[in-house]
């Protein structure tokens, strides 16, 4: 009789300690009878196919693993409350016909099915037991995978990741010097009242009053017509206060229009600019302007600040009408950029694909139905209950800005060349002498990556690792440069499962903060050369405030200047 040779999905202790175990899942082909080796367990019905070693082994081979993932996981015992601190590392190799290329994307996959927050094992055996029903029914490239349990000394729980929004949902929000001077600056320029401030917030007016007189102590507000406040700009000395823009000599007149959001963005791109001069508009009615004219090498330059980014038809109408009137205003601006933070689209095993904090994105369509800026109205549940998303999408007309930004790109990965690293050093030494915000780059340490798995549970994610040891050993603290699409739409990026499956749909690897209305009135003033170029403050859509937002938005503006000063000087 013909002893049946068949492939089976086999786990093998490699050794385990006091607080951390090895195993190995392999897929091998094995007879019957080599299957009833009574140091075996071959189990059957619903998991036929999988084999357990009842031995550990001692005579595997040992080799470099070619992809490896590792997490932290954070659960919480329901009954007792008690936090479990556990390390947890994957080692993949592949079967030799799945390229290079291709291996990094099947291991996120893998990853990303393992830690779905609908199936993730909070136990031992659960987690072995999915590790190898996804190997024999989901991945069957996936030739060798070693696992690495380690439990650790019992840590803190960290703080769930949140959105900018539902972070205050509920709650009263402390009335402080800081988040006051935080929404005049948001508002900037248009100028806001005690009523205004009170009411964003419920907060008794007397009190903010009594704020505000300190923040005026402190030179960093200043009192307006009608019980108004602005923020005062500091140390800029070439500052006028008009009611209408003046005329500008045709040798003035900028070709390059820069478009902001934030404060801490405006700052970082004036202090890029030199013979800077700024013009403010007040209004009580309407939308307030400020418009900063300079030189970037030899082009001349226009930055405005939108008064205010928000999810109200007000606030989207503002945001569009501010770059229309910008665009009326200056008509020979010939290109349009859109400078600021953003929430990266991390790759959990590609360390060339993987978006990190301060890294920066250049708005550009990398694939054929590809688009550089996509922004999602609706996402609705299919017949199946696959998502459809309703989505408006743009490409500019021209790629030159694109195409400069992609040869920074390859000087940079040839040569290790890094021209916006130099505009940041020389800009940190302006913004130190200017601002209270701090510019510089952040600890690494606090660029962690968190996901969500169900109600109470977190894992961290280590960030991939590069292959090269050039890479390697490129100038610390200095951000990447990526080229890639960029999606924004608010029901998407909030929502973990949404923003993945929108991003993996547009090959996104940044989300924008609803910047729509301002890319439709580019497009619609026929204006060909734009693009965004986002910094990496979160790994949502850049607009919680936290530590990495100065530093993004000096990387942003840094790229910026990098472009502009490689761009053909101006014909006029």
């Amino acid at each position: 009789m013909v002893d049946k040779i068949a492939e089976k999905i086999i786990m093998t202790p490699k050794g385990k300690t006091a607080n951390s175990t090895r195993l190995l899942i392999e897929r091998k082909a094995i007879s019957e009878e080599e299957a009833k080796n009574d140091k075996m367990h071959v189990a059957g019905g619903d998991h036929a196919g999988i084999v357990i070693n009842k031995t550990v082994a001692d005579d595997v081979e040992d080799t470099i693993p070619e992809i490896s993932i590792q997490f932290l996981v954070f659960l919480v015992n329901g009954q007792t409350g008690s936090h479990t601190h556990e390390s947890r590392k994957l080692l993949f190799w592949f079967k030799p016909q799945v390229p290079v290329h291709e291996r990094a994307t099947v291991a996120q996959e893998f990853f990303k099915e393992l830690v779905s927050p609908q199936n993730f094992p909070r136990d031992y055996v659960g987690f072995i037991k999915m590790l190898m029903k996804l190997m024999q029914n989901r991945h069957p490239t996936v030739r060798k995978l070693e696992i690495e349990l380690k439990q650790l000394e019992q840590a803190k729980f960290p703080n769930r990741p949140i959105s900018s929004d539902d972070s205050i949902v509920g709650k009263q929000v402390m009335l402080t010097q800081e988040k006051v001077l935080e929404m005049i600056e948001a508002a900037y320029p248009n100028p806001v009242t005690v009523e205004d401030l009170s009411k964003e917030h419920n907060w008794e007016q007397d009190l903010v009053t009594q704020t505000l007189d300190k923040l005026k102590e402190k030179q960093l507000v200043k009192a307006m017509e009608h019980g108004a406040f602005t923020r005062v700009i500091q140390h800029e000395q070439n500052i006028k206060i008009v009611k209408t823009m003046p005329a500008i000599v045709s040798s003035k007149q900028p070709t390059i229009a820069i478009i902001t959001a934030q404060y801490c963005e405006k700052l970082a791109v004036d202090a890029m600019m030199d013979n800077k001069e700024t013009f403010v508009r007040y209004t009580t009615v309407g939308e307030s302007n400020v418009y900063t004219l300079g030189n970037i090498g030899s082009h001349r330059i226009v930055c405005t600040k939108l008064p205010t980014l928000g999810y109200t038809r007000e606030a989207v109408t503002s945001a569009g009408n501010t770059t229309t009137r910008l665009l009326g205003t200056f008509q020979k601006v010939d290109y349009v950029f859109l400078v600021g933070v953003g929430g990266g689209v991390p790759h959990y095993t590609d360390y060339t694909k993987h978006v990190r904090l301060g890294d920066v994105i250049v708005s550009c369509a990398t694939q054929p139905n590809t688009y550089a800026y996509t922004y999602c109205e609706s996402v609705k549940s299919g017949n199946n209950n696959d998502l459809i998303f309703e989505y408006k999408h743009h490409n500019p007309a021209s790629l030159d800005l694109q195409n400069v930004a992609r040869q920074l790109k390859e000087e940079y990965n040839a040569e290790n060349k890094t021209p916006w690293f130099d505009c940041m050093v020389d800009a940190l030494e302006i913004l130190k002498e200017q601002s209270e915000h701090d510019f510089h780059r952040p600890s690494i340490e606090t660029d962690k990556l968190y996901m969500a798995i169900g109600e109470k549970d977190v894992i961290e994610v280590s960030h991939p690792q590069p292959s090269d040891e050039t890479d390697a050993s490129r100038l610390e603290g200095c951000p990447r440069l990526h080229l890639g699409p960029i999606a924004c739409g608010r029901g998407v990026s909030k929502d973990a499962r949404l923003r993945e499956a929108f991003s993996l749909q547009t090959q996104a690897l940044a989300f924008d903060f609803e910047s729509d209305s301002v890319v439709e009135s580019i497009v619609g003033n026929c204006r060909d050369n734009w693009t965004l170029v986002r910094g990496i403050a979160d790994y949502k859509d850049g607009q919680k405030k936290g530590p990495w937002q100065p530093f993004a938005s000096l990387a942003a503006a840094a790229v910026m200047k990098s472009i502009i000063c490689a761009m053909e000087p101006s014909s006029d």
